[in-house]
């Protein structure tokens, strides 16, 4: 049988993250690829009295189809909890804040349509966006986040502006910076200017170690941003439950590509969820997860600045998330130092991948939350061992 396909499928592409993790299942690997939150975080107690609750006040509507938009409840407590005003109206629940790149794709992209993207940024993001067949640009990006003067200039005008700005203000994966306040403010200025929408993308935002960070761009320019949550990193990513905020004027069309896609997100994880967060679950819990990353984060730094001594090698230092960016020295590619950590039983993820041009084959991402302090001294020190006899052969 020949199956033709249709041209946008020359468009996708495997997820070099999801082709890493299959060898970090080998026996022994110590992964800092994954971008997966820690089990150890995971509320399975809460989560299992919420599932009788959820049974035994109402099963039968907990296992019916449910209302494209979700649940209500859950959309007021979502609405509640932003730091501006929300209409719950407002709010959609998708499966996964990952549907909700898919959704404003479709509602927003056609092929040629130029979209905007931080230098480096989020390789589901790219994903989502390229069946649509956009012209993804990378703008300018430093420590502090996008550049607003690069932002507007890349704008573009008439029919050749751009449909939206990607950002990722919080801990950013891959890189793990903060956009500071005085950068919102400029960006949120610039994107007002020249009249260039924001899709906010805010999945790590509750995860800061020492303070929080700034409000969203979302609450200084609601009219012109879409905002994309997501509960996986505060609560269990296995239930696939995230939210989309969207201005009235758009969210209509953005529900018909929902009821298309899937006609809701599985109304029983959404009263779940829902139960569970009841009475300030989150207030309490978010803090323990906070504690745990950070000493992560610590270890992390601590054994970088230990067995890399005099490689050239310089990482960042995120002031929370998950993420760890970090450039090789001189001439080494990433992609290849993989493939020889693998055989040392180490792993994470080159950097390349999450540019789109310019991409620069010295970056790797390194996750520090799922492992624990024994395996970032023993994985970190593999590396350092294999990049140094990587490069003692190059010279």
């Amino acid at each position: 049988m020949n199956w033709t396909l249709a041209a946008r499928a020359a468009k996708m592409n495997p997820s070099v993250i999801r082709e890493i993790l299959k060898v970090t299942e080998r026996p022994g690997i110590i992964s800092f690829a994954g971008g997966l939150p820690s089990p150890l975080t995971f509320p399975v107690a809460e989560f299992q009295a919420a599932c009788a609750r959820v049974l035994t006040s109402d099963g039968a509507g907990a296992l019916q189809y449910a209302a494209s938009e979700g649940y209500g409840p859950l959309r007021e407590q979502v609405a509640a909890q932003l730091p501006w005003k929300v209409s719950p109206s407002q709010v959609l629940i998708t499966t996964g804040s990952q549907q909700g790149l898919d959704l404003v794709a479709k509602v927003m992209i056609d092929p040629g349509s130029r979209v905007l993207v931080e230098t480096p940024t989020y390789l589901g993001a790219l994903q989502a966006f390229s069946p649509m067949e956009p012209d993804v640009v990378g703008v300018e990006s430093d420590d502090e986040g996008v550049s607003a003067e690069d932002l507007a200039r890349r704008a573009g005008e008439g029919a050749g502006r751009a449909r939206f700005a990607y950002l990722l203000p919080n801990f950013q994966n891959p890189t793990g910076r903060t956009m500071s306040e005085a950068r919102r403010a400029a960006v949120v200025e610039a994107a007002a200017r020249v009249g260039l929408p924001l899709l906010e993308d805010n999945p790590y935002g509750e995860l800061w170690f020492d303070a929080p960070p700034p409000p969203p761009l979302t609450a200084r320019h609601p009219e012109g941003s879409l905002y994309l949550g997501s509960f996986s990193k505060v609560l269990a990513p296995g239930l696939r439950l995230g939210f989309l905020v969207a201005p009235p004027a758009l969210y209509p069309k953005l529900l018909q590509a929902k009821q298309a896609a899937d006609l809701h997100t599985p109304g029983f994880n959404q009263r779940m969820v829902a139960e569970v967060m009841k009475d300030g679950f989150l207030d309490r819990h978010v803090p323990t997860i906070r504690a745990l990353y950070k000493s992560q984060r610590d270890a992390m730094l601590a054994a970088l600045s230990r067995e890399m001594a005099g490689l050239d090698v310089t990482w960042n230092v995120p002031v929370g998330g998950m993420f760890l960016w970090a450039r090789l020295p001189q001439g080494v590619d990433s992609a290849q130092l993989l493939l020889e950590a693998v055989e040392r039983n180490v792993a994470f993820v080159p950097g390349a991948a999450f540019y789109a041009q310019g991409a620069d084959p010295r970056t790797i991402r390194l996750s520090f939350v799922t492992s624990t302090v024994a395996q970032i001294d023993t994985g970190i020190a593999e590396l350092a061992r294999t990049l140094r006899e990587h490069v003692s052969r190059r010279t």
